[in-house]
């Protein structure tokens, strides 16, 4: 009797085992279904090389990094704050429009900032042509700083972190997908449950399951 109690408890333990990997798996492809981890680079074609590095080096306070000799082109690579910036140096700088308008709705990349008075007081220090912009939500105010790059490329300066991140419809569709996880698991326990009799302890391989579900979520 012991022995097919033994049996039977490595039996469900190993089946318990494979059915909670399958549930992190498709847990975790439902929530991030490409497996990404983070923003590697940005890449911006440009009308000269120099002049972007000097940008984005002295004003964004980027660094250049090493760029593969393999790339048969003209370019820079810069990285800063986890991200790099991907220069390519454009072939006819007559394909690159010119936006003079400094437009927030436009396309363009935001960083945060420590504080907006030193960011202003720099960009005024350098002659960078800027607009002020600001955001409100439940009394919190956010404000924004927006100039060009040498190529127009839109840059904002915030302090966008002081507004909390609220998850919407994303948010409901993790939830509706944990609950067909549940569901699930609960169909398979059953299906455990009518393949097998009762644990000599009294306990049935139901109460088994629930109870090992517990000591390992």
């Amino acid at each position: 009797m012991l022995l097919h109690f033994l049996s039977s408890f490595l039996y469900l333990d190993l089946h318990f085992h494979l059915f909670h990997s399958m549930l992190h798996e498709m847990k975790e492809s439902v929530e991030n279904p490409l497996h990404l981890k983070s923003v590697n680079h940005i890449s911006l074609i440009c009308t000269s090389v120099v002049k972007s590095i000097n940008f984005y080096q002295n004003i964004l306070g980027f660094f250049p990094i090493r760029r593969p000799g393999s790339l048969d082109f003209d370019g820079a690579w810069l990285f800063g704050y986890g991200i790099g910036i991907h220069l390519l140096q454009v072939e006819d700088p007559s394909n690159i429009p010119r936006k003079k308008e400094i437009n927030p709705k436009d396309n363009h990349i935001s960083f945060q900032c420590e504080s907006m008075g030193a960011v202003e007081k720099k960009l005024e220090e350098m002659e960078t042509e800027y607009a002020r912009a600001t955001v409100e939500e439940g009394g919190i105010k956010v404000d924004q700083l927006f100039f060009h790059d040498p190529d127009g490329f839109m840059i904002e300066i915030c302090n966008c972190d002081i507004l909390p991140v609220i998850p919407l419809a994303s948010d409901m569709v993790r939830s509706c997908s944990r609950m067909n996880l549940q569901m699930l698991q609960q169909r398979q326990i059953h299906q455990i449950v009518k393949q097998d009799s009762a644990f000599p302890s009294g306990h049935t391989k139901i109460q088994m399951l629930l109870f090992r579900s517990h000591m390992h979520v």
